[in-house]
């Protein structure tokens, strides 16, 4: 699979989960809503979830640098990564992005901004440290691939709505809990209003799980489109793949990432921790395929 036809079937996957997301918020609100018997019930989330988008949306960068440790990169200290930030800028027709480097032996980067003008690329000094130019220049790539790519606003927006789908399933597990259930409690012999309590209990209990599976989808699928959009720009894939090599063999986990940003990472930075379902849960593909899609490119 060329990197072209990689790019289109990573987005079409993308559009589809979002739809399955999306869908998955719809139906639980539509639940609450009969449940309360007042449409109020999604006026407020929605309105929650405005505001909640704009502060995620305009202060990603600065959140995400402060959570990480990370520290403006010294242009002169660190020459050669500011050479390949504007070589890969020039290639991928973008404004460079502010650099910033985690002072951490384990090999890593990520990216981070609300667009192309308000973003953010760091890399760990284990990267500079380990990887040579190419490999370098690869990783580099990929970052920028995720801003270009507006990986970034998909990633925030599949965080907010997990966040929503869990707000919403915990406000009807303690209305089942205490008996609140408006409608339902009017109408305790019908059995449609039995139906809707059952269906709303299921999806009270498995919505969490089952956003949290679509978002870690979504971020699987935007790796392998960031992957092929490096190898694009780079139109050298075996440098990013010896990259994720030695990204592979380093068993250094990032200090400063956790369970909150460890989907942002180019690989994922919690090392050794076991992961129940691995493969739905996984916030990255397995880096084994991933190297072996970039060999086939």
């Amino acid at each position: 699979m060329s990197f072209y036809e990689e790019i289109k079937a990573n987005n079409r996957t993308t559009y589809f989960l979002f739809l399955a997301f999306f869908l998955l918020i719809i139906i639980l609100g539509i639940v609450a809503s009969y449940l309360l018997d007042s449409y109020i019930f999604v006026l407020l989330f929605g309105v929650f979830a405005l505001i909640y988008i704009v502060i995620a949306y305009y202060k990603s960068d600065s959140i995400i640098t402060a959570l990480s440790g990370a520290k403006p990169a010294d242009p002169q200290k660190f020459k050669q990564l500011h050479n390949i930030v504007e070589e890969m800028c020039i290639a991928s027709g973008m404004p460079k992005p502010k650099v910033y480097v985690i002072n951490d032996i384990a090999i890593n980067a990520f990216a981070t901004g609300r667009d192309p003008q308000h973003s953010v690329i760091c890399v760990t000094t284990g990267c500079l440290q380990r990887l040579n130019r190419a490999e370098l220049t690869g990783v580099v790539a990929h970052e920028l691939s995720h801003i270009k790519n507006s990986d970034i606003k998909v990633m925030t927006m599949a965080a907010i709505l997990v966040g929503l789908a869990v707000l919403m399933s915990d406000f009807l597990l303690r209305m089942f809990l205490w008996g609140s259930m408006g409608r339902g409690s009017n109408r305790k012999g019908g059995q449609i209003a039995i139906a809707g309590i059952v269906i709303g209990l299921a999806l009270a209990v498995l919505t969490p799980v089952i956003a949290q599976v679509i978002r870690m989808a979504i971020s699987r699928k935007r790796e392998y489109l960031a992957d092929a959009s490096a190898a694009q720009i780079t139109r050298y894939p075996a440098g990013l793949a010896g990259a994720l090599s030695k990204i592979k063999g380093d068993k250094q986990p990032l200090k400063t990432a956790n369970k909150a940003t460890a989907h942002m990472y180019i690989a994922n930075p919690l090392k050794g921790q076991k992961i129940w379902m691995k493969s739905m849960f996984a916030t990255h593909p397995p880096i084994d395929e991933r190297i072996a899609r970039l060999q086939k490119m």
